[in-house]
């Protein structure tokens, strides 16, 4: 098997993680966009919202993570026993996850389901495929906010698709690779289209927010329905 080599170097990222709460078990965080999720191997990929939280909180650790480009709401456990709880509602597929995207063009339907296996592949790094042999089943449902119009900077107008996306797996790169699956890649994206429009400037971010997280709180076994309104 090829040796994977990451060569991803962060660019600096000034933005501050929020707190939107936090108790003696858990803490629940709008990560921003431009973050790694956990430290890399390379010393240069330090800085992350692990690295950042365990000294506000030390001994915390993820449960589960968002993609550098994405940003949004993270829950985070203040121990190994609320981690081990919490990991195993994401297993079981418990946990609700709600995402807001802004898709390049305007989707047809207006709402459906991405049903497409996804595979790792050494020779493609970082990129995942779709590959129905050889892939890890994977399923998001979309169902369409708004489709608009931006105007780029030369006057060009854009069609866009406000999405809203639920993911019912949790496969790497899932709701990215999907949509291109769909024809519709994610604004900003770099690995699977959508990072230039014709006639556009090169998109800031990748549009994509974890806009809702529910699940179960393993103390008080109450529901937690968290929500985070989209910066886009």
């Amino acid at each position: 098997m090829s040796k994977i080599i990451d060569t991803f170097i962060a660019p600096p990222c000034y933005q501050q993680i929020e707190i939107l709460y936090q108790d003696d078990h858990l803490v629940l965080i709008n990560k921003p966009a431009g973050l790694l999720s956990l430290s890399g191997k390379n010393p240069q990929n330090l800085d992350s919202v692990h690295h950042r939280l365990v000294q506000l909180f030390p001994g915390c650790t993820l449960v589960h993570r968002l993609d550098f480009g994405t940003s949004g709401l993270m829950v985070i456990a203040r121990n190994k026993a609320i981690n081990a709880a919490l990991c195993q509602q994401f297993s079981q597929r418990t946990v609700t996850k709600v995402y807001s995207a802004l898709l390049c063009g305007h989707l047809d339907d207006s709402e459906g389901v991405i049903d497409a296996a996804i595979a790792k592949d050494p020779a493609l790094f970082p990129l995942m495929s779709i590959c129905a042999i050889h892939g890890k089943p994977a399923r998001s449902n979309y169902r369409v906010v708004e489709r608009f119009y931006r105007q780029s900077e030369d006057g060009t107008l854009l069609p866009l698709t406000r999405v809203q996306l639920t993911p019912e797996t949790g496969r790497t790169h899932q709701l990215r690779i999907h949509c291109q699956q769909l024809g519709h890649p994610i604004l900003g994206c770099d690995l699977y289209g959508g990072l230039l429009l014709p006639g556009s400037e090169r998109t800031p971010r990748l549009m994509l927010h974890a806009s809702e997280l529910h699940f179960v709180h393993p103390i008080s076994e109450k529901q937690v329905q968290a929500r985070n309104t989209s910066p886009f």
